[in-house]
C-alpha cells in the first residue's frame, strides 16, 4: 500500500479495513484466551448456522 501525501491517517483506515476483512482481529482475540472444546463446537455450530442464514438470504433476494 502506499501513502500519498503524508495521509498516514486515511492509510491506517484502509489498512484496518483490510484486516478485518481478512479476519485476523478475530483471529487473535480467539487466540488470546483458552477455549473449552465444547464452546469451540458451540461458537463453530452458530457461525455455520450464521453463514447457511446469510446464504439463504442472498439466494432467496438474487431472483
Amino acid at each position: 500500500m502506499k501513502v500519498y501525501d503524508n495521509d498516514l491517517e486515511k492509510a491506517m483506515r484502509i489498512l484496518k479495513k483490510k484486516i478485518q476483512n481478512d479476519g485476523l482481529f478475530k483471529r487473535l482475540k480467539l487466540k488470546k484466551s483458552y477455549e473449552k472444546p465444547s464452546e469451540h463446537r458451540r461458537r463453530k455450530q452458530r457461525e455455520a448456522l450464521r453463514r447457511q442464514r446469510i446464504a439463504a438470504s442472498k439466494k432467496r433476494f438474487s431472483r
